[in-house]
């Protein structure tokens, strides 16, 4: 007797963010499940309106096998058992990621002052890299929370980076938290950036900690919380 076949039906702004967020569905009904036992029927590919304004999302059906009651599928665990070093345990992850999402990339791992920079290499990974940074921000954050568990006081710090995103993204950081600065200086009032990711609000913290003329702070809920830059001498 063969397993029941699965079906879910995703939608994104594009066919790829749509595969991968039906891959995510599926994977959270059936946990381990092999992203190559999934195939993929699109529904529509998308649409975006008159000048950017409005669009039809992108929209598949996902399935895959689901295994009969007892059976077992693979689990991160074995995943993990061919190579349990810290190394071994991010490329794991992030292996699996890159596969389930259907983008074509590899996965490169060095240790770099002191952290454990991975980094995926290829030609679109959208993706992977999410608005704004969320997307690898988010596995970034999942490795790390793994390493912690798995490795104790042992483990260091991974960064994961995609096709040089973390420097390009850096210097943007820079420059509107040091524009910010001197605006808040010129005018004695407060300015609130865009918001952005816990790891980019670090990174503009980081850069004016030591600003003499002016002292930052976070406002706001997630996912919308922002920093805002105040001048240390209020205007007149």
């Amino acid at each position: 007797m063969s397993d029941e076949r699965i079906s879910v039906e995703a939608t994104g702004e594009t066919v790829g963010e749509a595969k991968w967020s039906a891959v995510r569905e599926l994977q959270r009904r059936v946990p381990g499940l092999d992203r190559e036992a999934i195939s993929f029927q699109v529904v529509t590919e998308g649409e975006r309106g008159l000048l950017g304004v409005g669009y039809t999302p992108a929209s598949v059906i996902a399935s895959a096998e689901a295994p009969l009651p007892g059976s077992t599928v693979g689990t991160s665990a074995d995943a993990q058992a061919d190579d349990p070093t810290q190394a071994g345990i991010v490329r794991g992850l992030l292996e699996r990621t890159v596969s389930a999402s259907g983008v074509a990339a590899t996965v490169t791992i060095a240790e770099v002052d002191g952290e454990l920079v991975a980094t995926l290499v290829g030609d679109d990974l959208g993706v992977l890299i999410g608005r704004h940074g969320q997307t690898i921000d988010a596995l970034q954050y999942l490795a790390n929370a793994i390493c912690h568990r798995t490795q104790g006081e042992d483990r260091i710090r991974v960064v994961v980076d995609a096709a040089g995103y973390r420097a390009r993204r850096a210097l943007t950081l820079d420059a509107a938290a040091r524009a910010a600065a001197e605006q808040a200086t010129a005018t004695g009032h407060r300015v609130e950036l865009e918001p952005m990711t816990a790891v980019e609000r670090r990174i503009v913290h980081e850069l004016l900690k030591d600003d003499p003329e002016v002292e930052t702070s976070s406002e706001g809920a997630e996912p919308t919380r922002f920093v805002v830059v105040l001048p240390r001498r209020s205007a007149d």
